[in-house]
């Protein structure tokens, strides 16, 4: 999956594939998660929000299943 770069203290780039509905998230440590069936709006607003780390704690984090991919 594609992932275009951020800025954010935690988040080093984001990606979502819209056909799966999977966000995939790289972090500044290395890691990498993919949150399943989020919605494209969650998406657009985790790119459009000035705190990712926060918005991504507030409406993704805790409300989709996800694994780490590496």
């Amino acid at each position: 999956m594609d992932r275009v770069p951020v800025t954010s203290t935690n988040i080093y780039s984001i990606g979502y594939d819209s056909q799966l509905a999977i966000l995939e998230i790289e972090f500044t440590s290395g890691d990498i998660y993919q949150y399943f069936n989020v919605p494209k709006y969650l998406y657009h607003g985790l790119i459009d929000t000035s705190s990712k780390g926060s918005f991504l704690n507030d409406y993704i984090r805790y409300s989709y299943r996800y694994q780490k991919i590496r």
